[in-house]
């Protein structure tokens, strides 16, 4: 007979996937972050999770954050307070549920998290980057379009990949997208990205296709569907090409394209149904960025602003131009 700790994370899980609708990938953290979780009150001898107290849920946070993942690298904080999250979810479950009139998880105080603003590239960086695969070749007509794509819907990188070419309206010029929680969106393409998947659908895709493809839109190598792991490669090289050295993830593509909208008049919450964010609040951390940037460069612009005047030197009070 299975371990009743057992029994409740899987009918925990069953209530996220049928109820909820959460994503396979999202499934997959939470069952990864619970497996933790049993795994650490198995060693504590616990095997019901309403048996757990408020002090055992505190000692799991405590472990968690001083634990290694591997040799010299510990857990950061945002991933203990995702898995914390998790367990909190479980426990709210089970008393919703009727098995249990406690949440032991109440009082357990969440880890600190460092906010980290997002890092977006400026639009040469963008361009270079987009212009990077060579042309005239199967392959880079097909990177092309990945790259164009993603910047240019501002795509997550799970959206990408599941593209299918049934989603894809070139005459429209928009993309179907099934988002987080298999929630589904219209986002729009620019003339880049439309050229750029005009010319990989003609030409590449056809030339990639092989058995295992069916409706997939991009295309590895062998004929099936593109990974995260390939899209990431394709990325880097990219930026290596573009002689781009900061990090390039494809979530920079994804930051860059919703500063460079709102730093070009676009409303936060025109930016917030493109990104398919459920909370507007989730879309407002991107106007702070462009808060920091225009302070940065009224700081570096503005002469009343950067110059600091000798003792007894009048400051200067503009160019010259009236």
């Amino acid at each position: 007979m299975a371990e009743p700790l057992a029994a409740q994370v899987a009918r925990f899980l069953d209530f996220l996937a049928v109820e909820r609708g959460l994503s396979a990938n999202t499934l997959e953290a939470y069952r990864r972050d619970l497996g933790k979780y049993r795994s650490f009150l198995a060693r504590a001898d616990v095997h019901d999770a309403t048996a757990a107290t408020e002090g055992l849920v505190a000692s799991f946070v405590e472990h968690l954050s001083r634990q290694e993942y591997e040799e010299g690298k510990r857990y950061r904080a945002s991933s203990v307070a995702r898995t914390l999250a998790a367990v909190r979810s479980l426990h709210s479950f089970l008393r919703r549920e009727g098995d249990t009139a406690e949440n032991p998880t109440e009082g357990v105080g969440r880890p600190k998290v460092p906010r980290n603003l997002p890092r977006p590239l400026s639009v040469e960086e963008i361009q270079a980057i987009l212009e990077s695969p060579a042309e005239g070749d199967v392959v880079g007509a097909r990177d092309r379009a990945i790259l164009e794509t993603m910047y240019g819907a501002g795509l997550r990188i799970s959206e990408l990949v599941g593209l299918d070419v049934d989603e894809v309206d070139l005459e429209e010029g928009s993309l179907r997208v099934i988002g987080k929680g298999d929630k589904q969106r219209v986002v729009p393409l620019g003339r880049f990205a439309r050229e750029a998947l005009a010319s990989y659908l003609t030409r590449s895709r056809p030339a990639l296709a092989g058995v295992r493809t069916r409706g997939a839109l991009f295309l590895n190598q062998r004929g099936g569907r593109l990974t995260r792991q390939g899209v990431a490669k394709i990325l880097a090289a990219a930026a290596r090409r573009a002689g781009v050295v900061k990090r390039v993830t494809p979530h920079t593509l994804r930051h860059s394209f919703a500063t460079h909208l709102l730093e070009g008049g676009a409303d936060v919450r025109v930016v917030q149904e493109l990104l398919g964010h459920a909370s507007l609040t989730t879309t407002q951390i991107y106007t702070q960025v462009t808060g920091d940037r225009l302070r940065e460069e009224y700081f570096t612009a503005h002469p009343r602003a950067r110059f600091r005047p000798a003792d007894g030197a009048p400051a200067p009070v503009g160019n010259g131009v009236a």
